[in-house]
């Protein structure tokens, strides 16, 4: 109905009120079975309200609540032989990890801190080229570490605190405070000249141990799992009634943040009580089966189809910005004083993992920036069964490096070919330049010939899209004066 009006003249005055009526009932649920008999409700109307009533909460509850599904994910996604406060994995990132918009460029390491158990924990970075991050158990920012944090990649020491804490803070720590007892911590190690293995090891200087054992001898262990096919348990929740029974789960163990308080009580007139159990009736197995769905549906859309005005980098171009809004640390959301920006969280969560403020800060040498791509030049959405190049021109605006990285659509994760890569990038790719100075990148189902090492690898009649990402951006990444080229088809 709104789609079909698009383009057509402006409504005169005599008719704008069988518009309103008009629009009215195409937005609006059938109202014929809601029957009131003396104000009161009749036969069978209550038990719809109930159930309608019911489903919007699930709907928006669901969404609101995907960066703590995601995270809870994330968490047991880790092998059970690598436990909580003594150790975490390492891995540069391949296709054979399903993990959301994972970048090739920079190998990872993260892992779970369970404050309950070990009080106060530190992450202490060496002096060098890492980028790291403090998420709490509902994927709200706590600290960053590293080139972006505080200690600017001089080297510090990360302090994070428990929900509520009232102990003494020594001097000397960079800290943060979790309103969750379990955090998660990220930390990548950037290689400049694209050593993997160097940037691998460099992890192992990272120190991790309670407060209260800070000077002794620390034992904290770094496993690599490069080589090891991780699968996304978010993905297999995402979709059916998993997805609240790991919520269920967390809801029970962890902290109840005060400013969630609304959004608990949509989770308790569900039957997701703290402390209470969980039955799941047919009645309830089916609204909530009803909501996830429809949830994830919003979510892709939100992500792929966003109507946002300031997802536009540049306003003759397709390019959208990743993340649709940055970090508040203020906040520490996505939103400002006045409000929380529910567009943009969606659009985050639903494609990432992670809420950093510095992941892409639009400012100059703010560590890193992120520019997606869902469309084409004609905005026809990617297709994976048809060939296409990105122009890249020259020289990128950035002080450090930049990659063109592929994911699948369904997964959000690096496409998985044959081809074993995902990513062309100045540093693990090193691509040869045109005579202008500009690179191509090529798309598709099939290699060109004699461009094997430019192109990534597509599988037909499946959705795709590309994040570029500038690392230490310069000025004219933010002043129009260098713009991407929208992808191309290739005829």
């Amino acid at each position: 109905m709104i789609l079909s009006l698009v383009g057509v003249s402006p409504l005169t005055k005599s008719s704008q009120s069988a518009f309103a009526q008009q629009l009215a009932t195409s937005l609006t649920p059938d109202n014929s079975s809601f029957k009131f008999e003396r104000g009161y409700p009749a036969a069978g109307t209550a038990e719809r309200a109930y159930n309608e009533t019911d489903l919007g909460r699930a709907i928006e509850a669901y969404k609101f609540f995907y960066g703590t599904v995601s995270t809870e994910g994330l968490m047991q996604g880790i092998p059970e032989t690598v436990k909580p406060n003594e150790g975490a994995v390492k891995l540069a990132v391949g296709p054979r990890q399903q993990i959301l918009t994972g970048n090739a460029d920079t190998p990872y390491s993260y892992g779970t801190l369970d404050l309950k158990a070990g009080g106060p924990m530190v992450v202490e970075l060496p002096p060098g080229s890492f980028i790291g991050f403090v998420n709490d158990h509902n994927m709200r920012w706590v600290l960053d570490m590293g080139t972006n944090g505080p200690d600017k990649g001089q080297g510090g020491k990360h302090l994070v605190l428990p929900p509520d804490y009232q102990g003494d803070v020594p001097a000397g720590y960079y800290v943060g405070r979790s309103e969750t007892w379990k955090v998660f911590f990220a930390v990548r190690s950037l290689s400049p000249d694209g050593n993997t293995t160097k940037a691998l090891q460099a992890i192992d200087g990272v120190k991790v141990y309670p407060l209260a054992k800070a000077g002794e001898q620390v034992s904290f262990k770094f496993i690599d799992v490069t080589n090891k096919t991780m699968p996304s348990n978010l993905l297999a929740w995402e979709d059916n009634l998993n997805y609240w029974k790991q919520l269920k789960a967390v809801i029970d163990s962890e902290t109840s943040p005060v400013q969630f308080r609304p959004m608990l009580g949509m989770l308790q007139s569900l039957g997701i009580e703290k402390g209470k159990p969980f039955n799941l009736d047919a009645r309830l197995s089916s609204i909530l089966e009803e909501a996830t769905n429809t949830a994830l549906a919003e979510m892709r859309v939100n992500s792929y189809a966003n109507r946002e005005p300031l997802r536009i980098v540049w306003s003759d171009r397709n390019w959208e910005w990743v993340p649709l809004r940055a970090m508040n640390t203020t906040t520490k959301d996505f939103g400002v004083a006045a409000f929380l920006d529910l567009q943009a969280t969606d659009n985050n969560a639903f494609p990432i993992y992670g809420a950093s403020a510095s992941m892409g800060k639009r400012e100059v040498g703010a560590g890193s920036i992120y520019y997606a791509a869902y469309r084409d030049n004609t905005s026809a959405f990617l297709d994976g069964s048809k060939s296409y190049k990105l122009t890249v021109p020259g020289p990128v605006p950035g002080n450090l490096f930049w990659s063109a990285t592929v994911y699948d659509v369904d997964t959000r994760s690096q496409i998985a070919t044959d081809q074993d890569r995902a990513s062309v990038g100045s540093i693990t790719s090193k691509p040869q330049p045109n005579p202008d100075g500009s690179i191509d990148i090529y798309l598709g189902p099939n290699a060109p010939v004699g461009k094997e090492n430019q192109w990534i690898k597509t599988i037909p009649d499946k959705g795709w899209f590309v994040y570029f990402r500038i690392y230490g951006p310069t000025a004219p990444a933010f002043d129009g004066t260098w713009k991407l080229n929208n992808i191309v088809e290739m005829k």
